[in-house]
């Protein structure tokens, strides 16, 4: 307890694979800078002018040398590039079986929802050993999600989704920052990781008080909409049915085609002229304004709980 700690404890599966990286880039910044150092000074005195007559030799080129201070850092930074996009490939493709959250970033505060429907603000409760894999944007400036702990940091962008993942391996409470300068209470703008044993998790989400899932509180803001009057599930509307959409690849008018993620349909709920189906007219209205991020990932809950696509169907 006493000693000093220079780097936060790891306690995700990524932080030793990020540690290393970070150990081997120091360990190669500190050798040649010790090296280049070392033969400044041991140049300057070893060939110091002695007397004002004296004239050095000239050199005329040194091939092997200019090879191997050409070669060595190449094969370094290959090294380092090669190492940390290996990391970076990792981190952007979370497991399937990962647990959702939604994020939504908002001047100067973390809003937090589970996909049933547990809402946090500058909290996160999750069980360690289980992959998590948050959804996040912002209702304003550009904020970072940054777990120290974790060796995880991302940003949540307005108008679109981002993602990032992590499976942390110690229960504990962890530091939760933002890291991107957003206004004058930036500094302020914090919480904290809650890791739990399983057990612990499921008594707390348990005990949380919930007003219905994700998918429930979207399936009323769909009826409240009068959604189901263009989306019909037979396919009989004026607008494209939604059973089995998340996931499908979907074909666009003018020709192209585009996955249905939760960022597309993100997209056809707040800019629905901005891909247009192919078969189907420009007539959906923007519910830019009218609906809520929360009320919008409520409705994505909703639309993926609608069925997995046609193709997944046995």
């Amino acid at each position: 307890m006493g000693l000093l700690r220079l780097f936060p404890v790891q306690a995700s599966t990524f932080a030793p694979d990020v540690d290393h990286l970070l150990y081997f880039l120091l360990a190669v910044a500190v050798f040649f800078s010790l090296a280049i150092f070392s033969a400044i000074f041991y140049f300057a005195i070893r060939y110091r002018r002695r007397s004002e007559n004296e004239l050095p030799r000239a050199i005329h080129g040194g091939m092997a040398l200019e090879i191997l201070w050409s070669v060595i850092p190449l094969g370094l930074t290959m090294v380092m590039f090669t190492w940390g996009a290996s990391i970076y490939f990792n981190e952007s493709r979370p497991p399937d079986n990962a647990l959702d959250i939604y994020v939504v970033a908002k001047q100067w505060m973390w809003k937090l929802e589970h996909l049933g429907g547990q809402r946090e603000i500058n909290e996160l409760h999750i069980p360690v050993g289980r992959a998590v894999r948050l959804t996040m944007t912002s209702e304003d400036a550009i904020h970072s999600f940054f777990v120290p702990a974790f060796r995880t940091k991302q940003d949540a962008v307005p108008g679109r989704y981002t993602t990032t993942w992590f499976t942390p391996t110690k229960a504990g409470k962890y530091h939760l920052f933002c890291a991107e300068y957003c206004g004058t209470n930036h500094s302020r703008m914090g919480g904290w990781v809650y890791v739990m044993e399983p057990r612990d998790y499921e008594a707390w989400l348990s005990g949380g008080t919930s007003g219905g899932s994700l998918a429930e509180n979207g399936q009323k803001l769909f009826d409240e909409l009068a959604c189901g009057n263009c989306h019909k599930p037979d396919g009989s509307g004026r607008c494209p049915s939604l059973t089995g959409l998340f996931g499908k690849t979907v074909q666009l008018a003018g020709g192209g085609a585009v996955q249905a993620d939760e960022g597309y349909i993100r997209e056809s709920i707040l800019q629905p002229q901005a891909k247009i189906v192919a078969g189907y007219g420009p007539i959906m209205p923007t519910f830019q304004g009218l609906v809520t991020e929360e009320g919008v990932t409520q409705l994505i809950e909703y639309i993926k709980s609608l069925g997995p696509p046609p193709a997944l169907q046995h």
